[in-house]
């Protein structure tokens, strides 16, 4: 136990950690704060150290949750002034609550998507045909004619058997087109080329195509695979995106913080400090919408989600007063430009995230 290892007769002189030199009065190294004893771990020593870091931290997490929950804005308060030690950090509480939160959220919603299709028979399309001619309903018009359900359904279907033959192009006229171009008309064909064949390997699809085997073209071939795979199966790559989602919720923030501190360029606070309280605000959102999902999943309701959302506005507005202790006038200015901000930011990153993310999957 920890008593018997402060015993003077195991005080070293210097400090086994950093190297520290040390006095036999000094219970703990003065620079890195680890105990100063040089007897041997035993298996009570290990099992007293770990029990009494987690209830350490079970501390500091019950000191945080509570300070986030019910007093808006203190806890970023409290740590940018240098009371850090009675809560925990930030950074490290942030991806702890948001993979939380999305443990919960992608084991309450099962994203069992059915893949659409256009592979009807013609007695699925005659009995559809059927259903809307005994509806009365006015078909649309195009030029001048009655536009029937079979001709789209039709349509779509001559699409689909478009062979990768009628529009392949050999690597000579690809190389004249422009980037875009060139790079567009590959995709479409190695879309029509895998559609036709079920080649998955981009070796053997381009050997077989007379492109050039380079990386571009290997990654572009599975890129076409992809979009058919995941076009039939979209859950594939929404289960993979969520996945990666509070990843990319933690790099999108400290681009949402750099706004901020513009917003409150006048403020006595450098950008740390605006980002400390974007992640603290952040983690908030995590943990009240987690418990809203799981009550609505409970008790099959959507009040939960309508509770949370009403409590995380009031609680944004409190923690921004509390926080940068301006007027309750301008507050409620810079709180409608900063949501204004944020979902704005919010569309791009979400898109450039799909498209990163697929380039990346």
């Amino acid at each position: 136990m920890e008593e018997e290892r402060n015993h003077l007769k195991y005080r070293g002189e210097r400090c086994l950690n950093c190297g520290h030199k040390l006095d036999k009065s000094d219970k703990y190294c003065p620079a890195c704060g680890q105990l100063n004893s040089t007897k041997k771990l035993a298996l009570d020593d290990f099992f007293n150290e770990f029990f009494a870091g987690i209830f350490a931290y079970d501390s500091r997490f019950r000191r945080t949750i509570k300070a986030l929950l019910f007093s808006p804005g203190k806890i970023s308060k409290d740590y940018i002034v240098g009371k850090r030690m009675r809560y925990a950090n930030p950074f490290r509480f942030y991806l702890s609550a948001s993979i939380i939160f999305f443990i919960i959220w992608g084991f309450i919603n099962s994203f069992e998507i059915q893949p659409a299709t256009t592979d009807f028979n013609s007695e699925e399309i005659e009995t559809s045909q059927k259903t809307i001619d005994s509806l009365d309903i006015p078909r649309p018009q195009v030029g001048g004619r009655e536009f029937k359900l079979d001709s789209l359904i039709r349509s779509q279907q001559a699409k689909d058997r478009v062979t990768y033959q009628k529009v392949y192009k050999d690597w000579a006229a690809l190389d004249s087109l422009s980037l875009i171009e060139s790079s567009s008309n590959q995709f479409n064909i190695y879309s029509k080329y895998y559609k036709q064949t079920g080649v998955l390997s981009a070796e053997q699809a381009l050997d077989s195509l007379h492109h050039p085997q380079s990386n571009f073209n290997h990654w572009l071939y599975k890129k076409a695979t992809d979009w058919n795979i995941l076009k039939n199966n979209p859950q594939i790559f929404l289960n993979y995106f969520i996945n990666k989602l509070p990843f990319i919720i933690f790099f999108y923030l400290p681009v949402f913080a750099f706004f901020i501190w513009l917003l409150y360029l006048r403020r006595p606070f450098n950008y740390m400090e605006h980002l400390i309280f974007t992640f603290h605000v952040q983690t908030t959102f995590f943990v009240l919408y987690g418990l809203a999902i799981l009550i609505d999943h409970i008790f099959n309701t959507n009040l939960g989600i309508t509770i949370a959302t009403l409590i995380f506005i009031f609680y944004l507005y409190k923690a921004m007063r509390k926080f940068y202790g301006q007027s309750h006038v301008k507050t409620i200015v810079k709180f409608m430009l900063l949501n204004i901000i944020f979902f704005t930011l919010a569309i791009i990153a979400g898109v450039v995230s799909i498209i990163a993310s697929f380039a990346l999957y």
